[in-house]
């Protein structure tokens, strides 16, 4: 049995995302009925095991006053850095600054703001598989479509066999100290971070993939907005209220 951790959710939430053409950041732009974000974080605050969130922002965000939250549970505001992973470094060294951390049981499940269609039974299964264990985990789904990869005239070179590749998701989980240390370490090697997991990869970890929900989309693009509202009303009348 995994040890019981403190965990609290980490949200890089600084960037301003170009592809969704709009002036609004994407994290703030309309789903349904409130901004994409405040369904993020509700949807995480809405889950027993997690003690709180830290979002890491803008310094001087002017659309975060308008968010209207629908817990008491604590939400804490970081200054977001240059890249995701400074954002989530900040925001993780603020986190060791509160009266209930503990390096050995803080526990952080870091996810993108503008996944807004997590489902809570995925966020507890993750935090179950994963809490505790050396590595932490990750949701992921298994990669369905024949997979290409392409030469320098934009050609198929070759088919990837596609056995074993999963495609990342979030929420990712990690011990928290372990988490800071390992980016610390992926920046000061200067090896690409596109995830938290990579960074763990990097030293020296193998992270729990944990099978999620092709529902969990990124809202990185004008139509992924559309099909993030069929998703949040089917979850609404499946009784998943963010």
């Amino acid at each position: 049995m995994n040890n019981r951790c403190d965990i609290w959710a980490v949200i890089p939430a600084a960037g301003s995302g170009t592809r969704m053409q709009s002036v609004i950041p994407k994290q703030y732009l309309t789903l349904i009925d409130r901004p994409v974000i405040e369904h993020t974080i509700n949807r995480l605050l809405s889950v027993d095991r997690i003690h709180g969130v830290i979002v890491a922002l803008q310094r001087d965000d002017p659309y975060w006053p308008q968010i209207r939250l629908d817990s008491t549970k604590p939400v804490i505001v970081a200054v977001g850095g240059e890249q995701r992973c400074h954002s989530v470094m900040n925001a993780l060294d603020l986190l060791s600054k509160q009266a209930q951390y503990q390096q050995e049981t803080t526990w952080a499940l870091v996810h993108d703001a503008v996944r807004p269609c997590v489902s809570s039974d995925d966020i507890c299964n993750l935090i179950e598989r994963a809490e505790g264990t050396e590595s932490g985990g990750l949701l992921a789904v298994p990669v369905r479509d024949t997979m290409k990869r392409q030469d320098d005239e934009q050609c198929v070179e070759r088919t990837i066999d596609r056995t074993g590749l999963w495609h990342a998701l979030t929420p990712q989980l990690f011990s928290a100290s372990k988490l800071y240390r390992a980016l610390e370490s992926a920046l000061v090697a200067n090896v690409p971070v596109t995830d938290e997991s990579s960074a763990m990869e990097h030293a020296g970890y193998k992270p729990m993939l944990v099978a999620g929900s092709e529902s969990n989309i990124k809202i990185t693009r004008p139509a992924d907005l559309l099909l993030a509202q069929l998703y949040v009303k089917a979850m609404s009348s499946n009784g998943d209220r963010a």
